[in-house]
């Protein structure tokens, strides 16, 4: 049973008999004091870990410190706590870096616990022993290294103040082994709970908010670009009203998606280089190029999500809500409004409402028939591919199956390349908050399922999809032991092509040729999933793949559904609009 963390003080250690905290006990209560109920790690810290049940806190043992990190991800983006991820020295710390450096750019916030050297062993080439100060470097918001027991209360509150304020982002506290296995005092004075964000709110300039409401009422055609951010401050309800109640337009990035409701009359729906045919937002392009303010909330304006800063018309003028100072005018010039996005949101909606909209009533009508209209052109011209019964299989038929599945609450994780192009242009969002998880801070491959484990652990009573591409799963295909130790219970879609789709076809179009790794032999993802304890359906024929999904979703635990996919399709990438992409299908095995 989980004891009161301050009856814990007089509690003896039972590894030394001493009155004080052992400091394993005490960064294990200094974690709960933060609300920490998970903790993403192998062994390493082994007193950490060791004395983490005694304070409620369950150990989720991950396979490869990447994927357990990419876990840690996923769960803060979903239940907006501060993730923690453990591990050991030297090679295992170093495959930390990609999923710290996905945090970093996606604004995420964790602590990872790194056990290091102990102290009077730096230097001398010690077992493992790596630079980890200069390893970290650049991959994390905050980075220390503990030398004083006593401290150690005070640096896991400066770890969790750091990932949690500001903009969010991951700290790492590397902790020496002596540290660690050292005699530590009493729990004293520290009370705080830190380990939910947006930590601190903070509003904009009231004299911005007032000039940036005065610019969107008297647009002529104004428009909403909506970023992760908005997820990131929990802003989806504020945004709703802005859209809904002054009457403007939104459209989102791929990390915004599902900050409205992208049946709204008022929705464009996701934005940025995928906005070829088929694409969802394909026939609101005029809309974005005739577009005089544009307000940017939460939103990094990177390449994907301005089509290589070529969507957005230079022309326009521009407003830019972020928590970030920095990436406040990075690209486009705008009117800086420096501050928490549900906040400042609210006091821009109210600062409208109390002027004269008569501008936007007017203007209402006629965007919204323009958007109906562009709707109904991407619906008929998606409709085809979306009931098509080809074979190989079209992943927007499979996308059209498990949309009609989807309810507002399920999270959507998908990983990066095709697979969250899929989603996001052939899965809408049905209600303003509703999550699409993909990693595309940094869009590394493979990232998707332990994403889906993540998000899972963070919301049990949720559903969770994930779309995958065949390239990626074999990333972290060992992950599958780790669903069912734990009892995660995830719903995996493996597009199956036998090729990495995306390369590929970039290179048939940049270079009319393409590289031979780019293909792979035939593997049974669905028999992978059986060797592992969980449920494996293999799909090669359209029809069977809404029963497939019927039947994992009245299965306890992970299902792996190894759907074969069409190695020629690709989704609506500008780069490839009016390009050849070459036919290839050249193996007698493809599909087999």
């Amino acid at each position: 049973m989980k004891k009161p963390i301050a009856s814990i003080a007089s509690s003896p250690d039972r590894s030394t008999g001493s009155s004080n905290l052992s400091a394993g006990r005490l960064f294990a209560a200094s974690l709960a004091r933060h609300d920490v109920k998970h903790m993403f790690g192998q062994s390493i810290p082994s007193r950490i870990h060791l004395a983490a049940p005694e304070f409620g806190i369950a150990q989720i043992g991950y396979r490869t410190e990447n994927a357990g990190a990419i876990m840690a991800d996923a769960y803060a983006r979903i239940s907006h706590k501060v993730a923690v991820v453990t591990a050991q020295n030297g090679p295992a710390a170093t495959l930390l870096v990609p999923a710290l450096a996905e945090a970093l750019t996606a604004s995420v916030p964790m602590v990872a616990l790194v056990q290091d050297v102990v102290l009077a062993n730096l230097d001398r080439n010690a077992f493992q022993e790596l630079d980890h100060l200069q390893l970290f470097q650049g991959c994390t918001k905050w980075l220390r290294r503990i030398h004083d027991p006593n401290r150690i209360e005070d640096y896991i509150d400066m770890a969790f103040t750091a990932a949690a304020s500001g903009r969010p982002g991951p700290a790492v506290l590397l902790c020496p082994y002596d540290i660690i296995g050292a005699d530590a005092p009493c729990i004293g004075g520290r009370g705080a709970s830190l380990g939910r964000y947006p930590l601190d709110r903070t509003l904009a300039d009231p004299d911005r908010i007032a000039e940036a409401a005065r610019l969107l009422a008297d647009a002529a055609q104004p428009l909403v670009v909506a970023g992760g951010g908005v997820h990131l401050s929990d802003a989806a309800t504020e945004l709703a009203q802005l859209q809904e109640r002054v009457g403007l337009p939104v459209a989102t990035t791929t990390m915004g998606k599902g900050a409205v409701d992208e049946r709204h009359a008022l929705s464009l729906g996701v934005i940025g280089y995928f906005m070829g045919p088929g694409g969802m937002a394909r026939y609101h392009g005029p809309l974005i190029d005739e577009a005089d303010v544009i307000l940017l909330v939460g939103n990094r304006t990177n390449q994907n999500g301005t089509d290589s800063w070529n969507l957005l018309p230079r022309g326009a003028r521009f407003v830019h809500l972020d928590i970030d100072s920095a990436e406040v005018g990075r690209n486009y010039e705008a009117l800086r409004l420096v501050g928490d996005a549900k906040l400042t949101l609210a006091a821009l909606t109210q600062e409208l409402l109390a002027g004269d909209l008569a501008k936007r009533g007017a203007w209402r009508p006629i965007v919204e028939s323009r958007i109906a209209n562009g709707r109904a052109r991407h619906e008929a011209e998606a409709g085809p591919l979306l009931c098509s019964a080809a074979k190989p299989m079209r992943p927007e038929r499979l996308m059209g199956d498990l949309a009609r599945l989807l309810g507002p609450k399920d999270i959507v994780v998908s990983d990066a390349s095709y697979a969250s192009i899929w989603t996001t242009n052939y899965l809408a969002a049905t209600k303003p908050g509703m999550r699409f998880l993909a990693p595309r801070g940094l869009a590394g491959l493979g990232w998707g399922f332990p994403m889906a484990l993540g998000a899972k652990l963070a919301a049990p009573e949720r559903r969770v999809f994930c779309i995958v591409g065949d390239g990626g799963f074999a990333h972290v295909w060992s992950e599958l032991e780790t669903a069912r130790r734990h009892g995660i219970e995830v719903v995996v879609t493996v597009l199956n092509n036998q090729t990495l789709g995306y390369q590929r076809h970039a290179e048939d179009v940049l270079f009319g040729a393409h590289t031979s790794a780019v293909d792979f032999a035939p593997v049974d993802h669905a028999a992978i999933a059986r060797a592992c304890g969980v449920q494996g359906i293999r799909v090669t024929e359209a029809a069977d793949y809404g029963d497939a999904l019927g039947l994992a979703l009245e299965t306890r635990g992970t299902t792996v559904i190894d759907a074969f996919i069409d190695p020629d399709a690709h989704p609506p990438i500008t780069l490839f609009e009016n390009k050849s992409i070459s036919r290839w299908v050249d193996s007698k095995d493809r599909m087999a």
